[in-house]
């Protein structure tokens, strides 16, 4: 395995979409193309899926530094009320674009820290949301909720409204890793929310674990894994810690690299890992996720409706995910979009009307069939083709970069079908960088993405 890790051990994206966002062609993207596909997503749609609403909320009152997320570190709780009225001004310039009432299917709450926000706030921000919306007869609304500051009110106010599942940073419960990364949480603040949480009547509540942080060992991700135990979300993010301290305005600065772990150690992290959730009852999905069988997301892998996006891995599909709030992406399938990053540009534009995008990707044809290839890798393990469903003319070129993945038993190549292995699921990213036609065309020159392992 050794071999194999050292091998494969190369700069990958994680494929939340395709095309990745480094290869985004801005020249032939605009306003009006994007605001042109969001009208026929939804048109196509919104009767039949409903739409997806993702929401950035980007306050946070510390630095976790293991963090490449967009965020502003500040103290000061009388920005949440204007930044929230931003956020209702945006919805309204996207329902503009509606030709009815959107019907909401998934609404997630992320950050950031969502729960540095009040529960009032929280509740007038939501209530703003379906003031003007519908919620379908399946709706799935999620939360990130930070173990130390998530309070029994937060909990219920969004219970009431809607909210039934919620995950809660944990990272790992070793005091030396937690200090590295700033973000020191005793395991009875877990136990304490989550617990909260199943009295209230959540249904789904999951806990988010990295591996390779600084100082950390497979001892540590034991003891972490055991202490899980005890509380036996419904399910876990297990996935490895990206470190990328060369993107503009991450907070991954608080250690040196000689602190974090090898490749081949942060393997055999993932693997002990693995292996100790199998023993508790845990059935892998996807990438780097994990559900009992009676978790949606666990169901929806079963049924073949697992789908992933900038959210993650979710239990079903919508065509058209609308990103609000500073630095949000969204996907209308035919298109993406990323907003300002700037808190203050953000809020400027949108009160002058204009929705706060400042760059975007509109997919061609070839796109949107590599897109399906590289979905059905990460939900399913496998994707198909035929000369009139999925075939595209570098087909034959992609099998060649993938002969020598099948020699080292990573995937089983059959007439017009790729399988990946028990052994290849750990490098499934190396997998669809096969399929990444944009990324073998013109090889990175300066650092863009995490290494695989």
């Amino acid at each position: 395995m050794c071999s194999i890790v050292q091998k494969y051990n190369v700069p990958g994206p994680r494929y939340t979409s395709y095309p990745t966002v480094p290869y985004w062609n801005l020249n032939t993207f605009s306003g009006k193309k994007w605001e042109a596909s969001v009208k026929k997503s939804f048109d196509a749609s919104n009767s039949k899926d409903g739409i997806s609403l993702y929401i950035h909320l980007p306050f946070c009152e510390s630095m976790c530094t293991f963090c490449g997320c967009h965020k502003r570190i500040t103290k000061r709780h009388d920005l949440e009320l204007p930044y929230i009225k931003s956020i209702l001004k945006e919805w309204k310039l996207y329902r503009n674009l509606f030709s009815e009432r959107p019907i909401i299917k998934e609404l997630h709450l992320g950050g950031g820290t969502p729960t540095f926000f009040s529960p009032e706030n929280l509740k007038f921000l939501v209530n703003g949301i379906l003031r003007y919306s519908e919620k379908s007869k399946n709706y799935e609304f999620s939360f990130e909720g930070h173990p130390n500051n998530t309070t029994k009110e937060h909990l219920q106010v969004l219970y009431d409204v809607g909210f039934r599942r919620v995950s809660y940073g944990v990272q790992d419960y070793n005091e030396t890793v937690q200090k590295a990364i700033n973000r020191v949480q005793p395991f009875e603040n877990v136990k304490k929310v989550t617990q909260w949480a199943r009295e209230i009547g959540y249904t789904s509540v999951g806990h988010d674990i990295i591996f390779g942080l600084p100082f950390q060992t497979s001892a540590h991700v034991e003891e972490t894994i055991l202490r899980t135990k005890e509380l036996m979300p419904d399910r876990l993010a297990f996935y490895s810690y990206a470190h990328v301290p060369w993107m503009k305005g991450n907070g991954q600065r608080g250690f040196k690299d000689k602190d974090l772990p090898t490749a081949n150690e942060k393997r055999n992290q993932y693997e002990q890992g693995k292996k100790l959730l199998a023993e508790v009852g845990y059935d892998e999905i996807g990438m780097d996720h994990f559900a009992l069988p009676s978790d949606s997301l666990h169901q929806s892998m079963i049924s073949g409706k697992l789908h992933r996006n900038f959210m993650g891995y979710t239990a079903s599909k919508t065509h058209l995910m609308v990103g609000l709030g500073a630095s949000s992406i969204s996907d209308s399938w035919y298109g993406f979009a990323q907003n300002v990053k700037s808190l203050e540009e953000y809020q400027h534009l949108v009160e002058n009307d204009i929705l706060p995008i400042f760059r975007g990707h509109i997919l061609t044809g070839e796109d949107e069939i590599v897109r399906r290839h590289i979905l059905n890798l990460m939900c399913h393990f496998e994707t198909s083709w035929s000369k009139h469903k999925l075939y595209f003319a570098e087909m034959e070129q992609v099998l060649e970069r993938l002969q020598e993945m099948e020699s080292d038993g990573l995937v089983v190549i059959a007439q017009n079908q790729i399988k990946i292995t028990e052994k290849g699921k750990p490098f499934v990213r190396n997998i669809c960088m096969a399929f990444d036609l944009l990324l073998q065309r013109r090889a990175p020159e300066t650092k863009l993405f995490s290494m695989t392992v």
